[in-house]
């Protein structure tokens, strides 16, 4: 990433350059990627002259979605959500004619901004514009991870349907933890981009405020697929139970039914498995063949009956 994107206003020329203070002509993004907290420090505070609870927050990148208004500059804490669904916090700082970003690792909506602004530099007119552009970039990722999380909720679907007992439990509740931080980092942007407008975001033109509109519209739709995902996992994990459940009922029926031919079977062979001196059919010539076309009769007789009322 560049030391500082600098915009001059006069000559509408877009350069890199070491970071310094933007002069009134000039507009700038900060872009502190992966910066040690010394150099954060350094730059809000000595260079300009942020609110010490400011420099605080943005070294420490441990805080929650918020926008946080200061007498000559405002913080807004944002997340960047990678592939794998972990999430990376962004804090940029905005003052009249810069914006400042702090992020421990360089994200792909970063570097998207970045290229933006050195295509079309008239995006960089006013900290407004700029800011507007590194959110849309940012938010126009959520897109890309709920299609990836749509796909792979569609693989578990078709997993399951296809053999009951495959095991995904582990990653759908991997995943179901995930979608509930993801949600939680949602519903608190949602809230801080719904302040970004002209009457209370003084670093932006009311012309602007369609684009934070449409920013905030998008943040919506991702909140409410990231609902409908965590049903769809509750519904997929009870639909694994059930179909466990009906296969287990499956087994235990075949089962059932195989007992119950083989048990009239048992009966007769212990009936003429006893010692009883007194027994005509242990004397009878055709006794043998005779009770095994009984036993045969008496389970194809079964058989039928099952099989007619629908039990096989």
């Amino acid at each position: 990433m560049p030391d500082m994107l600098l915009f001059d206003l006069v000559n509408r020329q877009l350069r890199e350059t070491e970071i310094r203070v933007p002069v009134e002509t000039e507009t700038a993004w900060v872009p502190l990627i992966g910066a040690p907290p010394e150099e954060v420090e350094r730059v809000l505070k000595d260079l300009f002259h942020c609110h010490p609870l400011l420099v605080e927050d943005c070294v420490k990148l441990n805080q929650r979605p918020k926008l946080d208004r200061y007498d000559h500059h405002m913080l807004l804490t944002f997340f960047h959500v990678k592939e794998d669904l972990s999430v990376v916090e962004m804090a940029h700082v905005i003052g009249p004619n810069y914006v400042v970003t702090v992020c421990r690792e360089e994200t792909g909506s970063l570097a998207g901004a970045a290229d933006t602004f050195r295509q079309k530099t008239q995006l960089m007119e006013y900290s407004g514009a700029i800011l507007y552009h590194l959110l849309d970039s940012c938010v126009d990722g959520y897109a890309d991870v709920t299609d990836r999380v749509e796909n792979l909720l569609d693989k578990y679907e078709r997993a399951v349907f296809h053999n009951p007992h495959v095991r995904i439990a582990g990653e759908v509740f991997r995943l179901k933890r995930r979608l509930h931080n993801i949600r939680r980092i949602v519903s608190e942007e949602k809230t801080a981009i719904g302040q970004l407008s002209h009457q209370q975001f003084p670093y932006t033109r009311k012309e602007t405020d369609a684009y934070f509109i449409d920013i905030y519209d998008h943040v919506s739709r991702v909140l409410d697929s990231i609902d409908l995902f965590r049903e769809s996992i509750t519904a997929l994990l009870e639909l694994q139970l059930s179909m466990k459940s009906d296969r287990m009922n499956e087994i235990m029926k075949t089962l059932t039914i195989i007992s119950s031919i083989f048990l009239p079977l048992t009966f007769i062979a212990g009936v003429y498995g006893m010692n009883f001196r007194v027994m005509p059919e242990l004397n009878w010539k055709y006794g043998y063949p005779a009770v095994l076309i009984v036993m045969a009769a008496v389970s194809f007789g079964l058989w039928r009956y099952y099989k007619r009322k629908k039990w096989l």
